[in-house]
């Protein structure tokens, strides 16, 4: 069992944080997904047609990661929060990526509802995971580069377990170890907003969305919150 945790100092620089995640257990990512290839080709085709804009950093969604990147010494215009990063992308060239129908899934709902969102292959977390202030000492191999090691700034704020840094700049970029592929099994997606007062409904709406298109393919879903009143949960 792995748990959640939010450090008592991010929560208290942070107190509107709302995250949700969204485990699935024996997920299938090899069998076809229709229902999440369905949900990204209605997505493009709305960008398409003008009916839909990815939020851009004039939406308080994203000004609020602006905000906070920027608290703990990132610029967030060079190193931006993954749904701000994702939706120009998005916007610029008409499509998302296709990468494996787990990480389509919650791409589609990450620039749907203007929310970050990542995910980890809990069978290469080791031991627990907490979102806290990076102290410089730690080492990060970004995704897709199995032969690089960053260290993460002091004061940076990073998802950790015991062994290392699953993720940069909060949610700017995920690790290599803990990456989604075709063959996890056991996965915890999240999804996140620093306002729950304004944006809590967002999340939740963006959480049971989630859980829908992973619910056909795995053996069991489920959605837990965490936030500075309830810092801790175990998956």
């Amino acid at each position: 069992m792995t748990a959640f945790h939010i450090s008592p100092a991010v929560a208290d620089a942070f107190p509107g944080t709302l995250i949700a995640l969204v485990t699935a257990t024996g997920l299938r990512g090899r069998e076809p997904w229709p229902g999440a290839r369905a949900a990204l080709e209605d997505l493009e085709q709305q960008l398409a047609d003008g009916a839909w804009q990815p939020a851009d950093e004039s939406d308080p969604r994203i000004e609020a990661w602006h905000t906070a990147y920027r608290s703990f010494g990132t610029n967030p215009r060079r190193v931006r929060p993954s749904v701000d990063a994702l939706g120009r992308r998005f916007a610029k060239k008409g499509a998302l990526p296709r990468i494996s129908p787990a990480v389509d899934s919650y791409n589609t709902v990450s620039v749907r509802h203007g929310l970050p969102a990542g995910a980890f292959d809990l069978n290469h977390v080791i031991g627990d995971v907490t979102i806290r202030y990076a102290d410089g000492t730690e080492e990060f191999t970004p995704l897709g580069e199995p032969g690089t090691v960053e260290n993460p700034g002091p004061g940076e704020i990073i998802y950790a377990d015991t062994t290392g840094v699953l993720t940069r700049h909060w949610n700017h970029r995920d690790a290599h170890r803990t990456r989604v592929t075709e063959d996890s099994t056991d996965v915890a997606f999240v999804l996140e907003t620093l306002n729950a007062t304004r944006d809590g409904h967002h999340l939740e709406a963006a959480a049971h969305e989630l859980r829908d298109l992973l619910a056909a393919h795995a053996e069991r879903t489920t959605v837990r919150y965490l936030s500075p009143t309830e810092p801790h949960t175990t998956l």
